[in-house]
């Protein structure tokens, strides 16, 4: 009686434990995770989303997320080609698209991805003049991403995406920008000028042709003016009759 109630003990030890070691081996992934699955080190399949199994002991499993990872580069000095020290951060956008190379072909995609990111700010930007940089923000972003995917392509990930922040210029680069930006606000003010000069002349030239044609038009021209003069002071105005009025008595 001893012996079967041992046995039965045995037995009921024995399913626990398989069934606790069954459940050990169950996940659960998300959506956005996939589960990379080794057996005895060995790459074996992908699993995920939903409830999983591993077996206990023989497979490992590394979750992976595929959403897009926003990774914050920090600053780099980069000197421009113009030889202009500035200060640059910049934003990038990726995400795992191979979950089975981004596990067994880089060691650490998240700071790998980082460093060639911050590689290529530098190398990327210090091919660029200044002006270049602050007007063609967009052509560096699509070079960025272009160089840094593919850098990044071989570890199964995807950039979607670069963005330069912040361009921080020496005090001194900050000053002499302000005086270009300066002048070339007096240059274009001037040209302005300039230009309206140059039609007001046309206009007057336009208008001396008009009155040199026509004689009388001149004469209306000289009582506009002295009717002008008139209504701003009381005054009394002598002038001189136009020799065209008194003609007629001449002759006679």
């Amino acid at each position: 009686m001893n012996i079967m109630a041992s046995l039965m003990s045995l037995v009921t030890f024995v399913i626990v434990g398989a069934v606790v070691l069954w459940a050990s081996g169950l996940r659960i992934l998300q959506e956005y995770e996939r589960g990379v699955v080794l057996m005895l080190g060995r790459f074996w399949k992908v699993k995920g989303p939903g409830l999983v199994w591993v077996v206990p002991l023989i497979q490992r499993m590394k979750v992976v997320d595929t959403r897009v990872v926003t990774m914050d580069v920090e600053s780099q000095d980069v000197i421009t080609k113009d030889n202009v020290s500035v200060k640059v951060n910049a934003v990038v956008y990726f995400k795992v698209v191979d979950p089975r190379r981004a596990t067994l072909d880089v060691q650490n995609f998240l700071f790998a991805t980082s460093q060639i990111a911050q590689t290529s700010l530098r190398s990327i930007l210090g091919q660029k003049e200044i002006d270049s940089l602050l007007s063609s923000r967009d052509e560096i972003n699509m070079a960025l991403q272009k160089i840094i995917d593919q850098h990044t392509e071989p570890w199964g990930i995807k950039v979607t995406a670069v963005e330069v922040k912040n361009v921080d210029f020496p005090p001194e680069m900050l000053r002499a920008m302000a005086r270009q930006a300066e002048a070339e606000r007096e240059r274009r003010a001037k040209i302005i000028h300039a230009d309206g000069e140059y039609q007001a002349s046309q206009k007057l030239a336009d208008a001396a042709k008009i009155i040199g044609t026509e004689p009388a038009t001149l004469q209306l021209r000289f009582l506009q003016t002295l009717t002008e003069i008139a209504s701003e002071k009381n005054s009394t105005i002598i002038f001189p009759v136009p020799i065209d009025l008194l003609s007629s008595f001449v002759k006679k």
